[in-house]
């Protein structure tokens, strides 16, 4: 019983996502890096780029100042 309630559920499931149609947006995107604009690649995709470089760039820096910070202080040995 379970195993046949199982192969119902993995049948059903592959069904459902088989149906479902993505629109393909790949040409699209590929014309819109392809224009120069000025700016670098990892900046075309606009605001959300902008903010994940800015975010990274300020992690970046805090990682090394921590690293400076705790090299500053060496650990004792006991």
């Amino acid at each position: 019983v379970y195993r046949h309630t199982l192969q119902k559920v993995a049948q059903r499931s592959i069904c459902t996502s088989a149906c479902r149609q993505v629109k393909n947006r790949v040409p699209e995107r590929q014309k819109e890096f392809q224009e120069d604009l000025g700016l670098p690649v990892h900046l075309q995709g606009g605001t959300r780029d902008y903010l994940l470089y800015g975010a990274t760039m300020v992690l970046a820096g805090c990682a090394v100042l921590y690293e400076l910070w705790k090299a500053s202080f060496p650990q004792k040995k006991n």
